[in-house]
């Protein structure tokens, strides 16, 4: 007689924040083997968008910081940069250097965490995880100096940046970035070859380009795929059009490819920062805006490339000192939507180290 089992159901979470959030998913398997995955979020909603309706433009800033809260920089700049396409702000100079120096440092520690969580979800126990930590508590460091705060910045504003940076930051600044180049040739020559990852993380997961592209996956997700766009060079702003660097793009789709898209991004960012450091000027660090924000009625959407994909948001003004309507594009929360897709026909055992490879902060899932 042939064997015959029964479909089960199996709910993963919601976990502990400090894993990958409070996020549930409901699992049906034949065996061990996964038939169908429902992803189940909403359980860290806070409202946030309808909370910034009640505040005036600049006390919605702190509220950017929380969404993703390993990205605090890069949130804060996209929210302000739609506030300065609704009013014709532009940003002097040096503040927009100093905006791409410090997005690109926020790129590199969110990499290093993701990559170091997921070597975690392979139990790899903490030793990898120690190491990329390292890395980042250096960037975080420099958060602190400039912004007062290692990770709920709230160090940008409409028309610059809260303050300029302290004396002696650049040059610190100098020493980490030149620091990086050897400390990623170690977490490579730790990670890239161990045979571990390779056979847990290699032809698994995988997204087909065609997928990604249906559901709007973007950032190193959709890179590792095949989907060579970058809102960096799809739609340069700031002062990106000024700098060498290459994205780096993969074909595979599988979960060893996000990783290693994510450890290349971080040899670019080095390559960003190093010009925009040599090229930085002197000047004001902020634009003249009045105290007091009211935009002109209308709306206005700018979008950037945060490091788990596009970031975007979405403004309308009434002429108020409050927002009409303010909506974000979270990069998590589309990626996250095709985990099914990536889990379908693999064993219980992988759908951890999958999830771990879409990178996802529920705070900006659930918003």
């Amino acid at each position: 007689m042939p064997l015959k089992t029964q479909t089960i159901t199996v709910n993963m979470g919601p976990q502990h924040p400090s894993t990958h959030g409070v996020f549930r998913a409901v699992i049906k398997m034949e065996g061990e083997r996964i038939v169908d995955l429902e992803p189940v979020i909403g359980y860290l909603h806070r409202g946030i968008e309808k909370l910034a309706e009640g505040r005036t433009y600049i006390q919605s800033i702190p509220l950017t910081d929380r969404l993703d809260y390993i990205t605090s920089m890069s949130n804060n700049w996209a929210y302000v940069r739609s506030i300065e396409r609704l009013m014709g702000i532009e940003p002097p100079e040096r503040a927009e250097y100093i905006r791409v120096i410090m997005a690109e440092l926020t790129r590199m520690q969110s990499h290093l965490i993701s990559v170091g969580f997921l070597l975690n979800d392979l139990g790899a126990f903490f030793t990898p995880m120690l190491y990329c930590l390292e890395g980042r508590e250096k960037i975080l460091d420099l958060f602190e100096a400039a912004s007062g705060s290692r990770m709920t910045c709230n160090y940008m504003r409409p028309g610059g940046l809260r303050q300029d940076l302290p004396d002696g930051w650049l040059d610190q600044c100098r020493k980490v970035v030149d620091w990086f180049p050897g400390y990623v040739d170690e977490l490579e020559q730790l990670m890239t070859e161990n045979e571990i990852l390779v056979m847990r993380c290699r032809g698994v997961g995988v997204l087909r380009p065609e997928v990604a592209r249906s559901y709007g996956v973007t950032g190193p997700m959709g890179r590792a795929s095949g989907l060579n766009y970058d809102v960096r060079r799809a739609e340069p702003y700031s002062v990106y059009s000024r700098f060498d660097f290459q994205v780096p793009v993969t074909s595979n789709g599988d979960t060893y490819d996000r990783y290693l898209v994510r450890i290349r991004e971080i040899r670019q960012s080095v390559r960003i920062l190093q010009q925009a450091l040599r090229d930085i000027p002197e000047g004001d660090y902020t634009a003249k805006v009045p105290k007091a924000l009211r935009p002109p009625a209308g709306e206005a959407y700018t979008r950037i490339e945060a490091p788990k994909g596009e970031l975007g948001f979405y403004l309308v003004s009434d002429g108020g000192p409050n927002p009409y309507r303010w909506h974000v594009r979270p990069p998590t929360f589309v990626n996250l939507s095709c985990l099914k897709d990536l889990t379908v026909g693999w064993k219980i055992a992988d759908v951890v180290v999958i999830l771990g490879s879409v990178d996802i902060i529920l705070g900006e899932v659930d918003r």
